[in-house]
């Protein structure tokens, strides 16, 4: 890669670790630019994801008043999802380069659609905040109300940990330690639903998640000799600035238009794809 692509490599760490903090889908910037530019879909893969680590770290700091009194359960889920992660890392590393690239548009095309229908997400999770709210007004419903302590919205609910959600956080690990795209609006939805309905403890807690997922995975494809350290730099160091920005304005950002630009970059990533095999 030439002076300019390396230049690309480093803008697009910092968009997608904005991105990432804010909605969950950094990896829809920097992977189709990746391969774009060359770089081997495994390649540009684990050297992603090694380097979208920095923008976990910032973007879950950023967070951290949203996260007062519920680390116990959030550090929980976190091992549930390092579990997941290695799994995923592990799975990329044995499965024929071959069998990786073929699925990727797949992945792709799915995290498009996650993408797409989060503002459904969203309302699912305002009528489910209502019907808890009209429950805990009318009777015992055996749910935890977390003091919001700050960062917390007032009048949210946050329940305990669940087996379903616990095998979801530990699926969306493994999905995160093989490719990750979108792993974040998963577990913002995952959460939102299933956690809490304040919906800026379930963004902190999925950075924490994620970025858990990733350290992991990372961990194993720096052990497997997998990585392209030049890019990995790059994208660390723009993620990590990324990150930053991300937790500080993420809320002001125009979420349709972040919407639109990930579901654009994730289909015609796959097309892609598929015209090149």
């Amino acid at each position: 890669m030439g002076g300019l692509d390396l230049v690309l490599v480093l803008v697009a760490g910092v968009l997608a670790g904005t991105v990432n903090t804010v909605v969950g889908a950094g990896t829809l910037i920097t992977f189709p630019l990746l391969v774009a530019l060359g770089v081997p879909p495994l390649t540009a893969n684990v050297s992603n994801t090694v380097g979208l680590v920095p923008a976990s770290v910032t973007g879950a700091w950023g967070y951290r008043r949203e996260l007062r009194g519920v680390w116990g359960v959030v550090g929980r889920m976190a091992v549930l999802s390092a579990i997941g992660g290695v799994a995923g890392g592990l799975l990329l590393l044995v499965a024929p380069a071959e069998s990786f690239t073929a699925v990727v548009p797949w992945l792709l095309v799915l995290a498009a659609v996650l993408a797409a229908v989060q503002p459904r997400v969203a309302a699912v999770v305002r009528r489910r905040a209502a019907e808890r709210e009209a429950a805990r007004a009318g009777a015992d419903v055996g749910a935890t109300a977390v003091a919001p302590a700050d960062g917390g919205a007032r009048g949210a609910v946050t329940l305990p940990l669940t087996a379903g959600l616990a095998l979801g956080v530990a699926a969306t690990g493994v999905y995160g330690g093989y490719f990750g795209a979108a792993q974040g609006v998963v577990l913002l939805a995952l959460l939102g639903i299933g956690w809490t309905t304040d919906l800026h403890r379930a963004n902190g807690a999925k950075n924490v998640l994620a970025g858990v997922a990733n350290l992991v995975s990372a961990t194993v494809f720096v052990v497997g000799g997998v990585v392209d350290w030049r890019i990995a730099g790059l994208v660390a160091v723009g993620s990590a600035v990324g990150g930053v920005i991300g937790a500080r304005v993420g809320r002001r950002l125009p979420a349709p238009l972040l919407r639109g630009l990930i579901v654009v970059v994730a289909l015609t990533a796959a097309v892609v794809l598929w015209v090149g095999r």
